[in-house]
């Protein structure tokens, strides 16, 4: 049936799969986001333990997260040089994942495979209240593990930690041989 400027309404069925701007409630995410910290909380008895089981679950979702960012955003297309591969993570990733940018990327001044990506209010962070009992608890752990699953995903290997610092910060530690690759490619 169509209307009376001619134009007939398409149904969700017929859209594409391959653009889409996916939007999740912000009081949905907070609910969901504290029933996933409640559950692994009761599986643990200590703060490394839950932010190891975050971490996990953060693991699960980033592995799932990499082809659709590369489909929907690079064309298949993935990044190759290390650096191109993380300011994709700041930026575009971050954008798509939490709604902006991360605020600042940096790398370590005495290690080459050490970077920084600092987050002074990180989304999930927000509507947590930590217990006393639990003050360093930082359940950033489970975007840390998203970070870590896209990077091991797309051939970069790295162990992705969280810290107390500047607000929150993301430490990257890189395998040996990425290092190692980008300077090859970075000689060609």
């Amino acid at each position: 049936m169509s209307s009376l400027t001619g134009k007939q309404k398409s149904s969700n069925l017929e859209k594409s799969l391959g653009k889409g701007k996916p939007e999740v409630n912000i009081a949905t995410f907070a609910v969901l986001f504290s029933e996933i910290v409640q559950y692994s909380q009761n599986r643990v008895h200590t703060v490394p333990e839950l932010q190891n089981k975050l971490s996990e679950l953060g693991q699960h979702v980033g592995s799932h997260l990499l082809d659709v960012l590369f489909l929907r955003e690079k064309g298949y297309k993935r990044e190759i040089k290390l650096l191109s591969m993380l300011i994709f993570i700041k930026s575009t990733f971050w954008k798509i994942v939490f709604g902006k940018e991360a605020d600042k990327l940096e790398q370590a001044n005495d290690d080459d495979r050490t970077y920084y990506i600092i987050e002074k209010e990180p989304l999930v962070n927000k509507f947590i209240s930590v217990p006393k009992d639990k003050g360093s608890l930082n359940c950033a752990a489970f975007t840390a593990g998203i970070v870590e699953a896209v990077l091991n995903g797309a051939n970069f290997p790295a162990k992705v930690t969280v810290h107390w610092h500047k607000g929150t910060t993301f430490m990257i530690k890189f395998d040996e041989d990425v290092i190692a690759r980008d300077k090859m490619i970075e000689s060609r």
